[in-house]
């Protein structure tokens, strides 16, 4: 990432690296980039997208892992690590979206790249001075490798009977885990089929034709998350409506406040202003509410956290086709439709929408890395973080295909279609109405597929002493009420 961000400074400071500055309004008489210019600048930005896809699963990670599961006391702080982890990210977020594009408008390019490349090398020494200081975990090989051999193995086995006591399937003593620092998992009855990788038949011990109750487990436990993965890409594609379209809508409105006027970019501000507040919020109050009544450590579980940020999501795109609906009537009533002008109300109205992305995101997103890497096994964290950093890039991928399908359908046998760039002649309150359906028929898959997960057994009965803990303090006030 260092070197992607030193690259792009460099791109936008020397003059041999970017095109001469172009004065004239129209851009198309202006000189072109040349190859050079573009592959330096294209491989700026692809470097620090590999940079970010290796460092953002790892760092929440090994974050994570500082804390001692087998202590109640650091399980309790690692139950509000998440909380605190996001906080920090979009801490930054909105500092780079309003200092350093304040920076970057009005100094200029270099120092508005210049300052969090300085940042990101002051960051890499923290980290690199604090290492020694770190808890690592034994590396344990490739997650891939491991996942692979019970694949392939229970294939080679298909025919292959599965005992009916789990005892007869291979496996290692518990002590032989302990030397590698790692646990052992029993055995569970679901996903059968790959149990057979782990049935003994003859003197082949080969890892790619036997393979232990735990890698199968281990397997197994990265299968049971992905139908929850998929009920993330709905609200995932729902976040990218927020630098597209609820932003575009935001150009059509009465920008002036007062004398100022306000960029429509910079609404997306309240969505991680909100996210913030609905943070602290909720780890400080919330959770401590919700204990009372669930005697549960996290206050709810994950995944009912999660339900709550979907249950918001379906009601942001109900308000905001309404609140669409509601502006194309007045551009109907004031005659702006056709020429495709200002329509005259605040664009304070698309607020509810903003604010309510910010608050859902603060049940879902948290949720859902905490999620995937709780539930992912020992070795495999990683893996099960990036599962969460996954569905944010294919949500916008899958936006871009629904705009387009839906564009290219709505415009078929003669009408105009829902969407246009003339907003004022489209019809966003149909596309989020359809948002709206695709967001409760999601909710309905994930309230059906939560039916039937079970939680990863905890490697420590933590989790266990915080709850009774609660149960004896909830015991203690009845007993005896304060005055």
């Amino acid at each position: 990432m260092a070197q992607g961000m030193s690259l792009l400074t460099l791109a936008v400071s020397l003059p041999s690296l970017k095109p001469p500055q172009c004065f004239v309004k129209d851009v198309t008489k202006c000189a072109k980039a040349s190859t050079l210019q573009l592959a330096v600048f294209y491989g700026a930005l692809y470097t620090l997208a590999v940079g970010t896809g290796g460092t953002k699963p790892n760092i929440s990670t090994i974050g994570a892992d500082q804390f001692d599961d087998f202590h109640p006391k650091e399980k309790l702080h690692k139950l509000s690590f998440f909380n605190w982890w996001m906080f920090s990210i979009f801490f930054g977020t909105l500092f780079a979206n309003s200092v350093l594009v304040y920076i970057q408008d009005n100094v200029g390019w270099t120092l508005g790249y210049a300052l969090p490349t300085l940042g990101l090398l002051v960051s890499i020494m923290i980290f690199v001075a604090g290492t020694p200081f770190y808890r690592h975990k034994v590396p344990a090989g490739s997650t891939f490798t491991r996942m692979a051999r019970v694949v392939v193995a229970a294939l080679r086995k298909s025919k292959v009977p599965v005992p009916s006591d789990s005892k007869e399937l291979y496996e290692l003593d518990k002590e032989e885990y302990a030397k590698k620092g790692s646990y052992r998992i029993d055995h569970t009855p679901t996903l059968k089929f790959l149990d057979k990788a782990c049935v003994k038949t003859d003197s082949n011990t080969s890892p790619w034709t036997l393979c232990t109750v735990t890698q199968v487990e281990e397997t197994k436990q990265m299968i049971r998350m992905i139908p929850i993965l998929v009920a993330t890409f709905v609200p995932s594609t729902m976040m990218a409506q927020i630098n597209t379209l609820f932003v575009k809508q935001g150009t059509t409105l009465d920008r002036h406040l007062g004398s100022f006027k306000i960029p429509p970019a910079s609404l997306a501000a309240f969505v991680t202003v909100s996210l913030l507040v609905c943070i602290v919020l909720y780890d400080r109050f919330f959770v401590k509410i919700m204990q009372r009544f669930t005697k549960n450590p996290r206050g709810i579980t994950l995944l009912q956290r999660m339900g709550i940020g979907l249950v918001i999501h379906t009601l942001i795109m109900i308000i905001a086709s309404g609140t669409e609906s509601y502006r194309l009537k007045v551009a109907r009533e004031h005659g702006v439709v056709e020429s495709g002008g200002q329509v005259p109300l605040s664009i304070f109205i698309l607020l509810p929408q903003f604010i309510l992305m910010g608050t859902a995101d603060a049940f879902l997103e948290v949720a859902k890395i905490e999620f995937f890497y709780d539930q992912s096994p020992e070795h495999m964290k990683s893996i099960g973080t990036s599962y969460s950093t996954t569905t944010l890039g294919l949500g916008n991928f899958i936006s871009s295909f629904l705009l387009s399908t839906v564009s290219n359908v709505t415009k078929k046998n003669g009408h105009k279609g829902w969407i246009l760039n003339n907003l004022n002649e489209s019809h966003l309150d149909y596309y989020y109405a359809f948002f709206a359906i695709l967001n409760f028929l999601n909710l309905i898959f994930f309230a059906y597929v939560t039916r039937f997960y079970v939680y990863r057994v905890e490697v420590s009965d933590s989790i266990d002493k915080l709850a009774k803990e609660l149960k004896e303090k909830t015991v203690s006030n009845v007993v005896n009420p304060k005055d």
